[in-house]
């Protein structure tokens, strides 16, 4: 059964039991307990990886239970209690703990990063705190970065690490304020602004601030990968099937269904918060009571972006302002390795509900919809929307631009450094077309989209445009595509064995 279908099922079902009890108020316990079962139906079986969901309103948790395992090697069973990685979770912790400095006069959100940050270099456009909580400073994104300089993201990577990344970047994906676009290295450098201004360390800051007084006594910011963490779930990702591994069938037994995925970050701000179903429900609780940050900071944490063009965003300090069904949400979705999250918080009904899932197929955001369906049956102002029938797909634009010929290709060809990643690609010009060759990634087919562009099949490199002087000559590369725009590659005079 679709989601789509099961959502509505559910709300249907929820609805009825109500009606059956005489009141158009929440389903009786046994009937939530049961609506929310059937969401994690799924998951709950021996060998999968699982999900906990947690359910607070008005203050009380009314449902919490685990699905499925936490660490499928061991058979170790997902409970309320299982931490997490949450992922982009965590950006609004982060934002929370600049917002309440702020509030404390420790900074300013209209401070120049360099103000605090002394590392980051001086661009031709002054970036913000503000910008960088809201996503429109220009700032490229970390991973991608990395991507493209040659690392893996299940790589060991250290916060200092993408701080030297930081120290070389010599331009923005745009002018600050003109634009909003994700940037996960903007989290990482107000890590570190909560750091210098608020003297201890952003660990010790966030536990002592917001975790502690809130009773999110299982939470803390996982900046040492070699930390032991006692009932942590692990990650997984559906395995290949046999027709995506390129395998033929032999007749023996079937492979495992999940592989794992590997985790091992060491930086903290973007990502990297450990937590739990329950503790994540005790914060939401906060947008209810205020009682950590106060009615000034917690009205601030939902105040939206401002393009300069006047034009207001849905993200706010690290969390989007949505809506379900009439009902304004407040909250964030995280996804790292396996690792799926999702926090929504419904502030007219005083209801949040968590969704944390280790398995990349978690679909936590479609999952917390179909809880809520449950708890707030007969709350919603608007009906749920009819299902729509599947639509056949368009037929895929076929047109493709020629590849070059062979003298062109050639002019191509050549090593190319970035001195903002101090990264290497070697470019080859062969039968097939044109392949770029780095260290750790190996081939990357770059087939042509239009004069002197390219396109790739790799995340972290999809768009790859070249620049010519005066005589024609080729002299840059410029690689991007997502968070990443325009990355600068020089030509080098003199081509290195590749």
């Amino acid at each position: 059964m679709r989601n789509g279908s099961l959502a509505t099922l559910l709300s249907v079902l929820a609805l009825l039991v109500a009606a059956c009890g005489g009141t158009e108020g929440p389903p009786s316990s046994s009937a939530l307990a049961r609506g929310i079962d059937a969401v994690f139906a799924d998951l709950d079986r021996p060998g999968s990886p699982g999900a906990s969901v947690s359910v607070i309103r008005d203050g009380e948790i009314i449902h919490a239970r685990g699905y499925g395992y936490a660490q499928i090697e061991h058979g170790v069973p997902v409970t309320p209690h299982t931490v997490f990685h949450v992922a982009s979770v965590s950006k609004q912790f982060t934002a929370m703990a600049v917002t309440m400095l702020a509030a404390e006069g420790a900074l300013s959100l209209d401070d120049p990063v360099q103000a605090h940050l002394d590392f980051v270099p001086e661009f031709e456009h002054p970036v913000t705190v503000r910008q960088m909580i809201h996503h429109t400073s220009g700032i490229r994104d970390q991973w991608q970065l990395l991507g493209i300089s040659g690392w893996r993201l299940d790589d060991v990577i250290t916060t200092e690490q993408i701080l030297r990344l930081m120290s070389r970047q010599r331009e923005l994906n745009f002018e600050p304020g003109s634009e909003y676009l994700y940037s996960n290295m903007g989290y990482t450098l107000l890590a570190q602004t909560a750091e210098a201004a608020g003297g201890m360390s952003f660990a010790e800051f966030t536990a002592s601030r917001i975790f502690r007084p809130l009773g999110m006594e299982r939470t803390h910011f996982h900046d040492d990968h070699e930390h032991v963490v006692p009932d942590r779930a692990y990650s997984y990702a559906p395995a290949p099937s046999e027709e995506e591994s390129g395998e033929e069938e032999s007749g023996a037994a079937a492979g495992p269904e999940y592989t794992k995925s590997v985790l091992s970050y060491a930086n903290a701000g973007a990502t990297s918060l450990f937590t739990t179903a329950d503790d994540l429900a005790r914060w939401l609780d906060n947008f209810r009571h205020e009682r950590v940050g106060g009615p000034g900071v917690m009205e601030m944490m939902k105040t939206r972006g401002i393009l300069n063009g006047a034009d207001t965003i849905p993200y706010a300090h690290g969390l989007g302002i949505g809506e379900h069904r009439g009902l304004q949400t407040i909250g964030h979705g995280g996804a790292d390795a396996g690792f799926r999250s999702q926090v929504n918080w419904y502030p007219e009904a005083d209801v949040g509900v968590v969704v944390l899932t280790n398995v990349a197929n978690g679909n936590p955001g479609g999952r917390a919809r179909q809880v809520a369906e449950v708890v707030l049956a007969g709350v919603f102002p608007e009906e749920a929307p009819e299902e729509e029938e599947d639509q056949p797909a368009s037929p895929a634009d076929s047109t493709s631009f020629p590849t070059p010929d062979a003298a062109t290709l050639g002019g191509y060809a050549g090593s190319y450094y970035s001195p903002e990643l101090d990264a290497l690609y070697h470019l080859e010009a062969t039968e097939d077309g044109l392949v770029a060759r780095h260290i750790r990634h190996g081939d990357i087919a770059l087939e042509p989209s239009a004069r002197d562009e390219f396109v790739t099949d790799r995340w972290f490199m999809r768009e790859v445009r070249f620049e010519r002087a005066p005589d024609g000559a080729v002299t840059e590369m410029r690689v991007g595509g997502g968070r990443v725009r325009n990355l600068l590659f020089v030509k080098l005079a003199c081509p290195l064995p590749g």
